[in-house]
This record gives C-alpha cells, structure tokens and sequence, in this order.
C-alpha cells in the first residue's frame, strides 16, 4: 500500500487592497486573510509616519503587504525621480518591515520618451545593489499594463530586467489585469514568467474593464470584467502564493469568496 506525502507549504492567503485609516475592520468586512495597504499618499513624495492602527494591524494575524506610491520610479533616467525613488523604496521598506510585512510591491517603472530600455534595467540594477541589504523586507516588482517605455510590460521586457536583478533577493508580483492588458496569455503566463524569474511572490488578482491586450490598466470584479473568472483563479492556482485582490471595494466581498472556493477546490 502506498502512502501519499502531506505538503509541508503553507496554504496561500488571499487578501484584499483595503483602505488605510482601519485596515483590519476593512479585511473583516470583505473576508481578507490578507491585506495590502498604502503607508503614504500614493500619488505623492511624502514620508511614511507610523500610524495609529498599526498596532492592531501588527496583532491581527493577517498577512500584509505594503505598495509603494505610483510616483516611484528607479528606472527613470530624470535624476528628479529616480533619485526620490530610490529613498521612497527605503523609507516605505522601513514602515512596512516594522509592520511585519511579507512585501513592499513596487510597480517596474518606464524610462522617459526616446530613452533606452536598458538603461532603466541598469538603473533599477543599481537600486538593488545599493540598497537590498538594508530594506528589511522583500521588494516585490510589479509587471505594468502598457507604455512603450515600460520596464516590465511583456516577457521580453521581464527577461531583460531579470537577467539584471534576479538572484538579488528581489521577488515578484504577477498582476492579471496588467498581464491581460499587455496581451498576455494567461493560461500559460504563470509557467512562462517562472522560467524567467524562478519565482512569483504574491499575485494581484484582478479582472480588467478592458479587452485583450489594450495596455489600459483599469480594475473591474469578477463578474463584470472582461477576463474570465476561472482563468483568474487559474493564475493564482499555479502560482501557489498570497492573492491580493485589487478590484472594486463594492464587490470585493464577491471576489475573495470566488477565490477561496475555486483554490480550495
């Protein structure tokens, strides 16, 4: 008689983006085992400050995961964002590590019109080797929807930015609505970005209110979205890592429990 081995990996958590004044009232309400938030203004350069809830997040039990602010971008070739970016990444890495964070995701960045691609792999090159011994907490890079000077829009794209900074401690995050809007096929998106990157750290499982491959980066639910449900719960069933779901907070609810369903079964 044989006897079937018992996995040792803990199962994934899946998780929502919630709001940041009560995060962990905001993870009750949607059914989130997870949650990801913002430490700072997202559309700004101000320093994260810790805040009052985050006892009660520390104490929660639930996986967290910090993204940093749109504006961080250490590809670009403009001193006057890079160079903030760069210090954005530390101060954010920072708070999130005190918060017991599992991530701080941050989006892969663009060069400027004209620029070369390679030289914002280079430059996110330097970004890690100048600072992944001193963040605290794993940087995952985020693939992008679409611009033409995306460092992470496309497996191409990817490859070259891995053959640059992977083996670096750096992780991964695999958004569905990014990988769709760049025309990605999601069947086999999760095989083919592993053997580029080794690995996928956390998925954000989105659904897009666009059609394949139109670079616009907009979140839709489950139900009312234009990428099929089942191919959503797919990516995440491969990929066997934290979910953080994205999508509109009115039906947020609706998508956490299609997840836990379809990855339980």
């Amino acid at each position: 008689m044989s006897v079937g081995l018992v996995s040792l990996r803990p199962m994934p958590l899946i998780g929502a983006h919630v709001r940041d004044d009560d995060p962990v009232s905001a993870a009750a309400e949607v059914g989130a085992a997870a949650v990801q938030v913002f430490l700072a203004d997202p559309q700004g350069w101000k320093k994260p400050v810790p805040r009052p809830g985050d006892d009660a997040l520390r104490a929660s039990g639930l996986g967290v995961y910090a993204h940093a602010p749109y504006l961080v971008n250490v590809a670009s070739t403009n001193n006057r964002v890079r160079i903030p970016s760069r210090t954005m990444i530390a101060q954010h890495a920072a708070v999130a590590a005190a918060l017991g964070a599992r991530g701080l995701v941050v989006h892969g960045g663009h060069v400027g019109e004209g620029d070369d691609i390679a030289v914002g792999v280079d430059n996110w090159r330097k970004t890690v080797e100048r600072g992944v011994a001193s963040w605290g907490v794993p940087v995952l890079v985020e693939n992008t929807a679409g611009g033409e000077n995306a460092c992470a829009r496309g497996l191409d794209r990817l490859a070259m930015l891995w053959d640059a900074i992977g083996g670096s401690g750096v992780g991964f995050c695999l958004d569905t609505c990014h990988a769709w809007a760049a025309g990605e096929d999601l069947e086999t998106l999760v095989e083919r970005v592993v053997a580029i990157t080794g690995r996928i750290d956390l998925v954000h499982a989105n659904s897009s209110r666009d059609p394949h491959g139109s670079s616009r980066d907009r979140h839709a639910n489950f139900a009312t979205g234009t990428i099929p449900a089942e191919l959503i719960a797919h990516v995440a069933r491969e990929a066997g890592c934290d979910v953080v779901v994205e999508t509109p907070a009115e039906r947020q609810a609706e998508d956490i429990a299609f997840l836990t369903a379809a990855l339980a079964a």
